[in-house]
């Protein structure tokens, strides 16, 4: 189907088709691609993760797939919906949109729990080639931004300008969608800092490091939300590089990986919302070398630690990256991890100036 077919028009397309199909006598399905962790291939060339060419058939009739079918139907019926209506909801909203029973004599709802809808909401956006924000579904908003750039919001058929330099101590909460009414204009930085823990982005925000360094500072509030991610993207192909300080450990890892290369459960979606052109700023096991009071801050590694560390030396991007197999082979043999607030032991201040002296020195991983 065109990427330019509007949302509506593609789950109609849909509907039309299994009504055809039951007309004619035969068992309503669609076909989608396979959204199996062997099908998820890593472009070596464009430095992401993707969906491969493999296909699957969702079939009514098959037993196994009978249910999944008319709940993803179900969830398709509910956003045209939506989209006709142009209002929105969070994906939550969604699911206790169709928790409801099948019927009186049937003693089992459309869904029971959450984690039932949420995945069927992905297969649907692979088999119609659309994001969930196009079907006016949203999630919880995470990760917050502070900055010299201005954004323009058309919300509620009014054109709101946000001053990213001018939202205090709070900064600007990044919504799940920052693609749909929402425009990036005037961006003023050097480059983008993404720093894994709020605490730390309230501390930087508090020195007004951005400001004085020019930057667009970004706290994913841990593991960085789609929305987030999707906003990184954005950032970069402005032009900005792109630095994540995360903690030396399995979590800082992994969110850093999914920020560059994408995730292996968004494959579907891997161009929008990874990054390639990351980099990793710290804090890194090497960082003991060059700045001595760590080695008095260090924690033991967890056994999830070493064992996340033992994966990731096989992983296929990770592998490419000499610097990275040292990185997690030193980490491994001292057992020790680092986390990014002990740069905050010989001073507060302290974290301003080592992210200042990494990016001068070109001190990061790729």
């Amino acid at each position: 189907m065109p990427k330019d077919e509007k949302p509506d028009k593609k789950i109609e397309d849909l509907g039309e088709g299994i009504v055809k199909e039951i007309r004619s006598g035969k068992s309503p399905s669609f076909v989608t691609l396979a959204r199996t962790r062997s099908n998820v291939l890593y472009d070596q060339k464009k430095g992401y993760l993707k969906l491969g060419t493999a296909q699957e058939e969702r079939n009514f009739i098959n037993v196994a797939q009978s249910k999944r079918f008319m709940q993803t139907i179900a969830i398709a019926s509910k956003c045209h919906r939506f989209v006709k209506e142009n209002l929105h909801t969070t994906i939550r909203g969604l699911f206790y949109q169709l928790k409801f029973s099948l019927g009186e004599d049937v003693d089992e709802n459309v869904f029971s729990e959450q984690s039932e809808s949420n995945p069927l909401i992905e297969d649907l956006e692979v088999a119609l080639d659309l994001k969930r924000e196009n079907l006016n579904l949203n999630a919880n908003r995470k990760g917050v931004l502070a900055g010299n750039m201005r954004i323009i919001d058309t919300f509620g058929n009014e054109k709101i300008e946000i001053d990213c330099a001018k939202q205090g101590r709070s900064g600007w909460a990044i919504p799940s969608d920052v693609d749909n009414d929402i425009e990036f204009v005037d961006i003023k930085a050097k480059y983008v800092i993404v720093v894994e823990k709020d605490a730390l982005w309230q501390r930087l925000n508090e020195d007004l490091f951005w400001k004085k360094d020019n930057a667009i500072l970004i706290t994913p509030q841990g593991q960085a939300a789609r929305g987030t991610r999707r906003l990184i993207r954005k950032l970069s192909e402005e032009g900005l590089p792109v630095y994540v300080f995360t903690d030396s450990d399995a979590w800082g890892w992994y969110i850093y990986w999914t920020i560059k290369t994408g995730s292996i459960n968004l494959a579907y979606i891997g161009e929008d919302v990874a990054t390639p052109s990351a980099r990793f700023i710290g804090v890194t096991m090497s960082d003991l070398d060059n700045y001595e009071f760590l080695n008095k801050l260090t924690i033991n590694a967890s056994d999830v630690d070493l064992k996340r560390a033992q994966e990731m030396l096989n992983y296929e991007w990770i592998k490419r990256h000499k610097a990275w197999g040292t990185e997690l082979e030193r980490m491994i043999k001292s057992r020790k991890k680092i986390e990014q607030d002990a740069l905050q032991g010989p001073r507060l201040t302290f974290v301003d100036d080592y992210i200042r002296d990494k990016i001068k020195r070109e001190d990061f991983l790729p």
